[in-house]
């Protein structure tokens, strides 16, 4: 197994440079001068040589790649041209924010998602049946910033009971901060919850038809019983890797929830990086996204281990 284990790091070491190289490479593909492009067109020939020199545009690619990636093993991002300070200092606070609003969605989502997609499985064409897929329907159908904007209307606007938006910072207490990510987190964690419902449901129903469930039927198990210690835990491995995916798209793609609620989360970074032409920043902003990507689907591909004993058996 250590050998697998080993193997698998080799791959995402591998896999982390060739994205470095393709973000690399975009960014310097991209038509027009990157100078000119953050400082706009009207600005003036001298200040426009500055930055290509404090960007070390001047310099051939190569040196520019080994510079950005050494930057990069020893924490020094750059320098950001529209807030004037390391990049890394601002994806760190960003992170602040992205991070614990992305494990609390997760969370909230596979609450609701395993004991309605169990429900729903074990009492096939029931009512309560009905009702979960029902419930996963709608939740699939319903845009996550649509959501936000209703959480708004009814729990900040109507009832006053939770922020309408902002985030007072950890160091105001950990209660204010984790009511002002609340309602994102819920806006975020139902879309994701629908579909994790409908997962579940058919990972459920398809072990449940396998003949190692009918043979513990069959020597006396309670259908309860062989639910809970056959089904369940063979029906995981679609499960977990569809949580991945998802912890994965909240982090990355919590933009428009974090515009909706004015968090200062890593999307809204990533987006002000954008209209502003911020280059260095949405640089390191997407090596960022794209390593958390490819660390997700490791340990993802790890817990394939833990929860399958074929596959310990094999490695």
């Amino acid at each position: 197994m250590l050998r697998m284990i080993a193997w698998r790091l080799a791959g995402l070491v591998v896999t982390l440079l060739a994205v470095s190289v393709v973000i690399f490479l975009v960014m310097d593909v991209l038509p027009g001068d990157p100078a000119a492009i953050m400082l706009g067109t009207s600005a003036r020939p001298d200040t426009l040589a500055a930055l290509r020199l404090e960007l070390g545009l001047d310099q051939p690619l190569p040196l520019r790649f080994a510079a950005w990636i050494g930057g990069v093993l020893t924490g020094d991002l750059g320098t950001s041209t529209t807030y004037g300070g390391p990049v890394a200092g601002l994806i760190l606070d960003r992170l602040g924010v992205t991070l614990p609003l992305a494990l609390m969605a997760i969370v909230l989502s596979v609450a609701l998602a395993l004991p309605l997609g169990i429900l729903a499985a074990s009492r096939r064409g029931s009512a309560w049946d009905l009702l979960a897929t029902g419930v996963a329907q709608i939740g699939v159908a319903m845009p996550n910033f649509w959501v936000g904007i209703l959480l708004i209307l009814v729990f900040a606007s109507t009832l006053g009971i939770m922020p309408s938006g902002g985030f007072p910072g950890w160091d105001a207490g950990i209660p204010p901060a984790l009511a002002a990510l609340a309602l994102p987190a819920i806006a975020l964690a139902l879309p994701q919850a629908g579909v994790l419902t409908r997962v579940t449901r058919s990972a459920v129903l398809d072990v449940l038809h396998e003949d190692f469930v009918r043979t513990a039927r069959a020597k006396g198990l309670t259908k309860r019983a062989a639910l809970w210690r056959h089904a369940v835990p063979n029906a995981l491995l679609p499960v977990v890797t569809v949580v991945g995916l998802q912890f994965t798209f909240l982090i990355a793609g919590a933009v428009l929830v974090e515009n909706v609620f004015g968090l200062p989360g890593l999307g809204r970074l990533a987006l002000q990086a954008l209209q502003q032409r911020d280059l260095v920043v949405m640089q390191d902003v997407v090596l960022l996204l794209a390593a958390l990507v490819i660390v997700v689907n490791f340990l993802v591909d790890l817990s394939y281990l833990v929860l399958d004993p074929r596959l310990r058996a094999s490695a």
